[in-house]
């Protein structure tokens, strides 16, 4: 009776979790499909399945839509706020993991309460400091403040597991005549792929879907990134949804594809320094 029980209670618990992957998966596979409907067709249901398969909709994103011009504004910004955090974040950690120095411990603490400010609450001083230097609608205007806002998280993240690393690795390669740099870049930061892979969905992940600042900081529609172009499918009183969701669904590949192709190393990264050897 109790094997019984036990076996209604794994099914049980089996069935739930199918239900909630399927509630975070269906939605992705309801936008797939619905893109490659006419708008008549998802009218009537916007459930069913498409009776004829057309790709119309993206085709119309991007020459109406104006979705390439956006997307690589967004693969831009994602780039370079990627390569920097992870530049910045590295060595800053390095130094604060392995140098001695007057107010380490306060640095440190204050890259810490970084990941406490809401970022968003810091728009209008942002856009009033931007104005005064300069830096609004450039194509580089949004990598600063994503840049900044991410490098807390990264220095936290490279910190903890730079502790991991053993000092003797880095003696044993000056002994063996390994300028400090060359030992930094070439066997250090290469023992960090956990932490840069986890970075790097994290970050992308971030600077890929912003909104409010790139709303807020870039004026000209050439400059604009693939959040603010979603606008463009609203009308003030109709939507053009299929559109969207075609334009949607190449707003979201992206992040898939980066996700799948470091996912093996994220929890390994997220964990790192959690456990002292």
């Amino acid at each position: 009776m109790t094997k019984a029980a036990n076996r209604i209670g794994q099914i049980g618990v089996n069935v739930f979790l199918f239900a909630i992957s399927l509630s975070c998966i269906f939605p992705l596979i309801w936008m797939l499909y619905s893109s490659l409907k006419t708008s008549q067709e998802f009218n009537l249901n916007i459930m069913s399945l498409p009776s004829n398969p057309q790709f119309q909709n993206y085709i119309d994103a991007f020459k109406i839509g104006k979705m390439g011009t956006y997307f690589w504004n967004s693969a831009f910004v994602s780039l370079f706020t990627v390569v920097f955090t992870i530049l910045f974040g590295f060595f800053t950690a390095y130094i604060i993991a392995r140098f001695k120095f007057p107010f380490r411990g306060i640095i440190y603490f204050m890259f810490l309460t970084g990941m406490l400010i809401p970022i968003h609450g810091l728009l209008i001083p942002i856009f009033v400091e931007f104005k005064a230097l300069g830096l609004l609608d450039k194509k580089i205007t949004l990598i600063f403040p994503y840049v900044a806002f991410n490098l807390s998280m990264a220095v936290f993240l490279f910190e903890n597991f730079i502790k991991t690393v053993p000092i003797d690795v880095e003696e044993a390669a000056c002994i063996d005549g390994s300028s400090s740099t060359n030992t930094v870049m070439r066997i250090v930061f290469p023992l960090c792929l956990p932490v840069i892979s986890t970075a790097i969905i994290l970050f992308f992940l971030g600077a890929w879907n912003e909104f409010p600042f790139g709303l807020v900081l870039i004026k000209s529609p050439e400059l604009r990134t693939l959040p603010i172009g979603l606008t463009n499918f609203n009308g003030q009183y109709t939507a053009n949804y299929t559109q969207m969701l075609a334009a949607m669904v190449i707003v979201v590949l992206p992040v898939v594809v980066v996700y799948l192709a470091f996912a093996k190393k994220v929890m390994q990264g997220m964990t790192a320094g959690a456990v002292k050897g």
